[in-house]
């Protein structure tokens, strides 16, 4: 073996045992939509006394977290997302309504000294009931609090301070607030049997407010017992939770001690907990709405995982199957480097800890069939070499191969990369994980086609039996494609315009079913709520849409979903509205189980569709940027008409099959369109490359050159794409089924647009364009102005 050789085969040997070891001893992240549980997306609001900036939404985080962390949820994850968003994700919650209130409310918690009798005429503030305030107020407290600078504001005020019901519904006045609910160290419920008190709230403050807490309960303890001047009101989100009495054994002045406040009184178990996580959890520096909800069931992630695993082994093989056939054994060991690929893209998944979502386990799956692509221009351009060239070696038809096709790969690749990016971007939610493993996969497949493949192919074509043997290297031969083509010898750019005129007939279809049929767009882009349930017995969609209609919902529409599930789609409604729905489904249904929930509201959906048309419209910019660098401005243009007829076409398709427009939509038609880009690439390098030998001849002629040996590399390379996205279709179950049906209609509608749409529009542009020709690469094996051919490393020069 060479020398490069042996470095390709020792690196890839290295990489492949760092891949195993991983895949061995570490374990996925799964995202909630894989493993089941609740996601939720919290838009921070200003108040009368913060902005929603990114230090009071990092506190307020903090603050969740500690509720959170009081629900007992297995390993919840909380991060900020821009400067006022909050993405809480909990898994295993399927009942995301206890949560949502917990997080929800604002727990203002404060101390106030009750200046006497209220006035029974005031206004009685306050959003809720004081029912939860049944507690008798001739109980004692203790504890520390440091003072805040916040106070319940709802309530009327009088004389700088407030007038609330007391437990009994009695008005007392109270004072300004003298402790805020901010120096809560912690907070406890349990059950006094000792003493018959019930379940009691223990409350521990930090040290500076006992000193506020001991001079407040010190001149309560001044006014005679059984006055009202003689309690303390212990007020949360404007309602007086507890009012006790200061002790008789208090003396005037003296105060409690600093330590512990026991919150006593006719507290159910429930109430006592509920009160102790929401003082524990302190208050929320920012009011905080849900903008987004999704509750997946476990059972739906791990049908997910089955069906991506049984599609991409039966895609992974049908593929590996197609590449032997066509190129025998190098296909074959190139479907080694593909399994190759397989566990270094999972290992690098798992070793950066990336969150592995649905959509980015398609994207995972897909990248299989994308991987190789490169591969395919490879053997394809060593083909072209051995063809033009019968005397060299196999090994230097191969050589040759991999720098040809060099460019091309590069580009292409990059160009995908480009679709990855923006997905992570200005993707929202698992899109960005769709990006993520893209990008992870698209780069692992280089390394696979560039350093495993070819180090075995090197290997392998060093054999004599292989290099002697025709038909067993899949090199020597041309292929079928290219031996038909080169026989009939067919002339496409002839007439460019009319492959523009059948591009325009077919986008003019494409609008049509956007403006006749318009399209749907989902849940994620219109705000509401998108609900799937599965129920015990079968209930036919109609009769599901009068029950609901019956129970106030009739503004929802029912559709089927699944094997027997029913898809509830509504406006904005709240957990315990979609509760109420859930219980008018089961009387009819029986047992009725939430497998999939989304909640957008409307402000994020305007959003997204917003970000949605921003990120096609950057898309489209960033690809012709790119490509007005590395070619013609006429070819990016080209290339750029093409990738706009394949995005209308996609769109349009659903349109007319009333599939949804969502963001997993989103993630498949920027993919197709970096698939788009990167075939159109591959014959304008082709294009390109011709161009600059034959400068003179008539660039439509050449068009047709580049376009008849590029061909058996697109076809294969769609090939591989198909099986995979075949079997996702078919494998892969609902839930991405509308995402392999767009890449199917993209990847088939890519195709040909790569060459039947943005080659004659590149020629179009050329008759207008005076720029030359481009200039012929100078040869590596120039020097010193003398044409010196390169030498295949094994052939010593002797010549007879």
């Amino acid at each position: 073996m060479t020398r490069a050789t042996t470095v390709r085969a020792v690196l890839a040997a290295a990489v492949l045992l760092v891949s195993v070891f991983i895949t061995l001893t570490m374990s996925p992240r799964l995202g909630l939509d894989l493993q089941g549980g609740t996601r939720m997306v919290l838009q921070a609001k200003d108040s009368d006394t913060a902005k929603a900036d990114r230090e009071s939404t990092e506190h307020t985080l903090e603050v969740l977290r500690r509720r959170i962390d009081s629900l007992g949820v297995t390993e919840p994850t909380l991060t900020r997302s821009g400067e006022d968003r909050i993405i809480v994700e909990l898994p295993d919650v399927q009942d995301p309504r206890k949560a949502a209130e917990v997080i929800g409310k604002t727990a203002q918690l404060s101390f106030h000294a009750v200046q006497g009798p209220g006035t029974p005429d005031e206004p009685k503030p306050g959003d809720k009931d004081a029912q939860d305030g049944k507690k008798p107020g001739d109980k004692d407290a203790q504890g520390e609090k440091e003072p805040g600078d916040k106070s319940t504001q709802d309530g009327k005020k009088s004389d700088g301070g407030l007038t609330l019901p007391d437990e009994q519904g009695r008005p007392l006045a109270l004072g300004p607030s003298r402790l805020s609910g901010a120096g809560v160290k912690d907070a406890t419920a349990a059950f006094d049997g000792q003493q018959g008190a019930g379940w009691t709230v223990s409350l521990d403050f930090h040290k500076k407010a006992g000193k506020d807490w001991t001079e407040l309960t010190g001149e309560a303890a001044c006014n005679p017992a059984q006055d009202d001047r003689r309690r303390v009101a212990i007020v949360l989100d404007d309602r007086i939770i507890s009012s006790p009495q200061v002790s008789p054994s208090v003396g005037c002045g003296v105060g409690l001690p600093s330590g512990s406040t026991q919150i006593t009184g006719s507290f159910s178990a429930d109430e006592a907990r509920e009160l102790a996580l929401l003082i524990k959890g302190g208050a929320l520096p920012l009011p905080v709405e849900i903008v987004e909800q999704r509750t997946v069931g476990p059972t739906l992630g791990a049908a997910a995982i089955d069906a991506s695993a049984r599609a991409a082994l039966i895609g992974a093989a049908a593929t590996a199957l197609f590449i032997t056939i066509v190129y025998r054994l190098f296909g074959a060991l190139a479907a080694a480097a593909l399994a190759a690929y397989g566990l270094i893209s999972y290992a690098a998944l798992v070793g950066l800890g990336v969150t592995l979502t649905l959509p980015g386990l398609a994207g995972f799956v897909l990248a299989i069939g994308m991987a190789v692509d490169a591969n395919v221009l490879v053997f394809e351009r060593a083909r072209e070499e051995h063809a033009q060239h019968p005397g060299r070696t196999l090994r230097s038809s191969l050589t040759a191969g991999f720098r040809n096709a060099w460019s091309a790969v590069a580009d292409s690749n990059v160009t995908t990369l480009i679709a990855a990016g923006l997905l992570f971007f200005l993707g929202s939610g698992p899109v960005k994980g769709f990006g993520v493993t893209l990008a992870i996969g698209v780069i692992a497949s280089m390394f696979s086609a560039l350093v495993i493949a070819r180090a075995l192919t090197e290997i392998a074509a060093r054999s004599r039996f292989v290099s002697s043997y025709r038909g067993v290297n899949g090199i020597a031969t041309p292929g079928r494609v290219r031996t038909w083509l080169s026989r009939r010898d067919p002339r496409p750019m002839r007439h460019p315009r009319r492959w523009l005129l059948i591009s325009t007939a077919l986008v003019v279809v494409a609008v049509l079913g956007i403006v006749v049929r318009g399209v749907n767009l989902g849940v994620e882009f219109t705000g509401g709520r998108l609900v799937e349930y599965s129920t015990s017995q079968p209930v036919d969609v109609e009769r599901a849409r009068t029950v609901l209609a019956d129970a106030g919902f009739g503004d929802a529409e029912v559709t089927t979903a699944g094997a027997g599930d029913l898809s509830v789609r509504t406006g904005k409604i709240d957990n315990d509205q979609e509760h109420a729905l859930r219980s008018a489904l089961a009387a009819e249904g029986g047992e009725t189980t939430k497998v999939r929930d989304e909640l957008i509201g409307p402000s994020l959906g305007d959003e997204l569709r917003r970000n949605a048309l921003i990120a096609l419209g950057i898309a489209v910019l960033v690809q012709l940027a790119y490509l007005a660098v590395r070619f013609r401005w006429t070819f990016a243009v080209g290339s750029v008409v093409a990738l706009v007829h394949d995005v209308i076409i996609l769109v349009g398709a659903f349109a007319w099959l009333g599939r949804p427009v969502d963001g997993i939509f989103l993630a498949a038609l920027l993919t197709v369109i970096g698939y788009s880009v990167n075939d159109s690439v591959v014959v304008f390098d082709r294009v390109r490359e011709l161009w600059a030998k034959a400068r003179r001849v008539p660039i439509a002629t050449i068009a047709d050159r580049a376009i008849l040996q590029t061909v058996p590399r697109t076809v294969n390379t769609g090939m591989g794409a198909l099986f995979i996205l075949v079997a996702l279709a078919v494998l892969g179950g609902d839930s991405l089924a509308d995402f392999a049906l767009a890449l199917l209609i993209g990847i088939c509608v890519g195709t040909y647009s790569s060459v039947l749409t943005a080659v004659p529009a590149a020629l179009v542009l050329e008759r207008s364009s005076k720029a030359p020709p481009p200039a012929r690469k100078r040869s590596s094996g120039r020097k010193s102005g003398t044409s010196r051919a390169r030498r295949d490393p094994l052939d010593n020069g002797a010549r007879v």
